[in-house]
């Protein structure tokens, strides 16, 4: 293959890697050629920027049930060297189609071979191209401590793909890999190296969960989502709702309903943003949220004894309980009450709340504003 067959190929075939923000999405992408796979992306900053998205190499010695390119699957193999892929992504950044790297791989041969291929890369274009804009690099399951401090020494974030919420559901899916020494280990390495190497902190480290696969409850993967956060210091946690792959061993399987990961990544951020612990979370008994109303009214719903909420005197953790009222609304909402009263829902709707669906849970000026219950919840 020349190099243009080369990113058709590996480049479509990284694009089920969600670690990256928008990453992994069609959303923003180029029309021709060269933009199928040019991918939009969020920053850990918040700014975006477009990623060169691709696999060094789609070989794998893994057999990873839920993977089109797992080992036994009937697919054309091909790899960049190094230097190959180096100068191909110089040439896209010189031409200013791409402003990142985002460099994952298949494990050909050991994960030490393949990382020190994936490594060789991120150096080529760090120190020879002098490249200063962001790279994401994938560390592979079973790579060396080495392998990962190299990575951080090279990249603006890393990432550990843990797949699963446990150890029995990862062996439902992906059976050649280790929950525990070659997952899990590496992330604690990650976290172990920011924390002890001053240059290093600023080294952000996300996952992936594939969300269906292993037959895992919600409850079982944001358990999981909130202990790696606790742990390991996470700056994020991708949901990725399973899509069965032809010839692989899921295929007859369901595919995960897209709202399904929707409500998880809702619930990610009210771990996140909004200070609710996993138990507020509204799971039913088997441990699965509502695909009918959306987690936070669900959680209002069954609390009704804490509402409703007086805008004009509320703490910030009250106004973050209240649907409709997130982060930056609930500060405009405190920054706007030192200058006045907050009386009407258009003063709230100013304030970037949703103030017809906050309406049935807070008191304005002491008042209740009128508002109609909707017949379901907003997603």
């Amino acid at each position: 293959m020349d190099t243009l067959e080369k990113l058709a190929a590996l480049g479509e075939e990284a694009r089920y890697d969600l670690c990256c923000g928008a990453c992994g999405t069609d959303a923003g992408r180029r029309k021709d050629d060269i933009g199928r796979w040019v991918y939009p992306a969020v920053m850990p900053d918040g700014k975006k920027v477009a990623l060169l998205k691709v696999l060094q190499t789609n070989v794998c010695e893994n057999d990873c049930y839920y993977c089109a390119t797992r080992r036994s699957s009937d697919v054309r193999r091909t790899a960049f060297t190094p230097d190959e892929l180096a100068r191909a992504f110089e040439e896209l950044a010189l031409r200013g189609r791409v402003q990142g790297l985002f460099l994952s791989s298949g494990v050909a041969g050991s994960p030490t071979r393949s990382m020190d291929r994936m490594l060789a890369t991120a150096e080529l274009v760090r120190r020879k191209q002098g490249f200063r804009g962001y790279i994401h690099l994938k560390i592979l399951p079973g790579s060396s401590r080495a392998h990962v401090e190299q990575a951080m020494l090279l990249a603006d974030r890393v990432s550990v793909n843990l797949e699963a919420p446990g150890p029995e559901r990862l062996s439902r899916i992906a059976p050649d890999k280790d929950f525990f020494s070659g997952l899990i280990q590496m992330m604690r390495w990650v976290h172990e190296i920011r924390q002890s190497t001053e240059a290093l902190r600023r080294v952000s480290q996300t996952t992936q969960l594939v969300v269906g696969a292993a037959q895992e409850s919600d409850a079982e993967i944001l358990r999981t989502a909130a202990r790696l956060y606790r742990e390991f210091g996470l700056s994020r946690v991708y949901y990725s709702a399973f899509q069965p792959q032809p010839g692989t061993p899921l295929a007859e399987l369901p595919p995960t309903p897209p709202l399904r990961e929707h409500r998880l990544y809702q619930c990610d951020f009210l771990l996140r943003q909004y200070g609710f612990a996993l138990d507020d979370l509204p799971f039913d008994d088997a441990g699965f949220l509502s695909l009918c109303t959306d987690p936070k009214a669900a959680w209002a719903m069954r609390h009704p004894q804490h509402f409703p909420v007086e805008v004009n005197r509320a703490e910030l953790e009250q106004l973050l309980r209240v649907p409709g009222i997130g982060p930056k609304s609930a500060r405009r909402v405190i920054q706007a009450r030192r200058q006045g009263r907050i009386r009407t829902l258009r003063d709230l709707r100013q304030l970037g709340a949703d103030a017809e669906r906050a309406a049935p849970y807070v008191l304005l000026d002491g008042k209740r504003p009128p508002y109609q219950l909707p017949l379901w919840d907003h997603v």
